[in-house]
């Protein structure tokens, strides 16, 4: 600017300081990835103590539990047959067979056979073909919130599920659980619905033989037919029979 012929410059340092332009601030971009694997592991976490719950809720005595077959029979528009009945009105034959052709500890372990876990364990390592080690709580957790199949996975899952359910559970309601849930032929779930289907009666009068061989199917109800027995199966039927006349002391945790 020109005043009175002199030259006046300006150039306060404060003035050009507050015309210069903010430096604009980085914004981190939001990472998609990052939030989809926290969702991703707060839903495993979820899933992993929903059971936890329902060992609580299951505990009630006017719930009903479905096993994860019957959801997954629901799934494939297959449907199923199973009518719940207290274990008062199941015959005593067919739960003293049960116990002891499945799980003969089953009143004097807490939810998990270790002595017959470790045989288990030791056949594995030494390279041996290995039995079965599963008693009525572990079968019963696998039923109601795991799957089928043999694995190191499900069976991690499967020990602490166990050994939870049989401490909020008393062994009567573990044991009622278990014959309302167990499968015993294709759709064909829970005691009552097993008598009605293999031998037209109802579960409370099921006879010892009857109780026997619905017993010895449970291990693959499918190709161990209780209306329709083999040989093989009715030996084994014959076998439990005894066993289960001589129970005794093996059953008092349900009976006294």
């Amino acid at each position: 600017m020109l005043n009175n012929g002199q030259r006046i410059l300006d150039i306060t340092p404060e003035q050009h300081a507050e015309e210069e332009p903010a430096p604009a601030v980085r914004r981190r971009p939001f990472s998609f990835r990052g939030a989809t694997i926290r969702r991703i592991l707060m839903a495993l976490v979820a899933l992993i103590l929903l059971p936890y719950l329902l060992v609580l809720v299951y505990a009630l005595p006017f719930t009903r539990p479905v096993s994860t077959l019957m959801l997954s029979e629901l799934v494939l528009l297959r449907g199923y047959d199973r009518r719940w009945v207290g274990l008062d009105s199941i015959s005593p034959h067919l739960v003293r067979s049960v116990m002891m052709s499945e799980d003969g500890q089953f009143c004097f372990h807490g939810g998990v056979d270790w002595h017959q876990m470790r045989g288990v364990v030791q056949d594995a390592l030494d390279g041996e073909a290995t039995r079965g080690a599963s008693t009525i709580s572990m079968q019963t957790a696998k039923n109601l919130f795991l799957w089928n199949g043999r694995s190191f996975i499900r069976k991690g899952l499967e020990l602490p599920l166990a050994l939870g359910a049989d401490f909020v559970w008393s062994k009567r309601r573990m044991i009622e659980i278990y014959l309302n849930v167990a499968e015993w032929g294709p759709g064909i779930y829970g005691a009552e619905a097993a008598a009605q289907y293999h031998f037209k009666v109802p579960a409370s009068k099921l006879s010892a033989r009857q109780a026997a061989l619905l017993a010895v199917s449970l291990p693959n109800p499918i190709t161990r037919v209780a209306g329709k027995p083999s040989r093989g199966v009715q030996r084994l039927a014959g076998v439990v029979e005894r066993r289960a006349r001589g129970s005794g002391e093996y059953i008092r945790c349900v009976y006294e």
